[in-house]
């Protein structure tokens, strides 16, 4: 099975993992819809929903850019219905849209302990909601959100709670899918990295360039995305996953292709956080 003629529908994607999920289903020749706030050039981050839309043509699939907000309401409708127009339906849904903070309680602002949960949690639920009558009408439809398996370690729960629940909520709102709709054919699972993945939420919110030099490029999370999303839906859901074990269940055996600085033993890999 591969995603040729399969509709996508992502929030975010002008950058990082997102992009590098749509490039490869592009390379199928896949048709992805973008809903991203990136509009015009960030003065820090490279990429905007259009610069990623031509990146997605030249790589053979076909692209619509949605500037607009996943916490809008709107949008978000707005988003479904312009890819079920241009497209004639949607297939997958890919909860890519995420806000990172570790700060402590204490320290988090309240605005953004709200963002996070309205990106984050709302954003994935609501995206996946106003899809869903498409979805089911889909050969082969699946949600997959970029969020971790739910670990209720002290270790994790108290690191950045304010976090944590947010991305924990992008998960158990996955998992819900995945339970009331697996009688409609509905796949839905979650994805997530054992090692950190060289992006600029890494670069900026975690550690800097030392960071991204210990860690993988988007491309592994693309190629463990692309092998979910083949999938038969009716059979694969209401997973949590890792990127490595869904790669490792593909044939992979090697994974130095991946270090954002080739030669990097896995052993000084940089681990992401949520996992033991």
């Amino acid at each position: 099975m591969t995603l040729v003629g399969k509709t996508i529908l992502m929030s975010g994607g002008s950058r990082g993992i997102g992009l590098a999920i749509a490039l490869r289903a592009a390379r199928d020749g896949a048709n992805i819809a973008l809903l991203a706030k990136t509009d015009t050039p960030h003065p820090k981050l490279e990429g905007t929903v259009h610069s990623a839309a031509e990146q997605i043509r030249a790589a053979g699939g076909r692209a619509l850019p949605i500037v607009g907000d996943v916490r809008d309401d709107g949008d978000i409708t707005e988003a479904v219905m312009k890819t079920q127009g241009e497209f004639g339906g949607i297939d997958i849904v890919v909860n890519n849209a995420s806000v990172i903070d570790l700060s402590g309680s204490l320290e988090l602002a309240a605005k953004k302990y709200d963002l996070m949960q309205d990106v984050n949690v709302r954003g994935t639920f609501m995206l996946s909601r106003a899809a869903l009558p498409m979805l089911k009408d889909a050969a082969n439809p699946h949600i997959l959100s970029l969020s971790p398996p739910l670990n209720l370690s002290p270790k994790w729960l108290g690191a950045h709670t304010g976090y944590t629940l947010a991305k924990y909520g992008m998960t158990m709102a996955t998992l819900g899918m995945a339970a009331e709709f697996a009688k409609d054919g509905v796949a839905a699972n979650t994805l997530w990295p054992q090692t950190t993945i060289a992006t600029a939420a890494v670069q900026f919110a975690l550690g800097g360039d030392r960071m991204m030099k210990v860690s993988r490029t988007p491309e592994v999370y693309a190629d463990a995305a692309y092998a979910v999303l083949c999938k038969p839906a009716r059979e694969y859901t209401g997973q949590t996953l890792i990127v490595e074990d869904v790669l490792r269940d593909a044939g992979v055996t090697d994974f130095a292709r991946y270090a954002a600085t080739p030669g990097t033993p896995d052993a000084e890999l940089f681990p992401d956080i949520f996992l033991d």
